[in-house]
């Protein structure tokens, strides 16, 4: 099995910064794209940012210029940074990693349970 775990989310002020970590763990041959999304109340889940294994990036342009997606081949990690923060970027966040289990496996996205991110004086 492979499995996503989410971390760094919470409540900070319009203006803030914080950091999410995304590890996968389990049975991993290769990791292909990972990506960041977003769900707020009522709404759809939305792109936030990816980055593939070489390191190319996209980003939504909501948040392009105040997030930033990185990665850590070694460590099976991905990482946003959210800085300037600003209440519509409340929302739920998601990690997502196309994973290949094995040689002969075909990939497949896999998905962290989430992490709360709340903008908020």
């Amino acid at each position: 099995q492979v499995q996503l775990v989410e971390s760094g989310g919470g409540l900070v002020q319009p203006g803030g910064s914080l950091r999410l970590s995304c590890t996968v763990s389990g049975i991993i041959f290769s990791i292909n794209a990972m990506g960041w999304y977003r769900q707020a109340p009522g709404n759809e889940r939305e792109l936030v940012a990816t980055i593939t294994s070489g390191g190319s990036t996209n980003y939504a342009d909501s948040v392009k210029v105040r997030f930033t997606i990185s990665r850590d081949n070694a460590k099976n990690t991905v990482y946003l940074q959210l800085n300037s923060l600003k209440p519509e970027d409340t929302a739920v966040y998601y990690c997502s990693a196309e994973v290949l289990r094995g040689r002969f496996y075909l990939p497949r996205d896999y998905w962290g349970q989430g992490t709360q991110v709340t903008v908020s004086s």
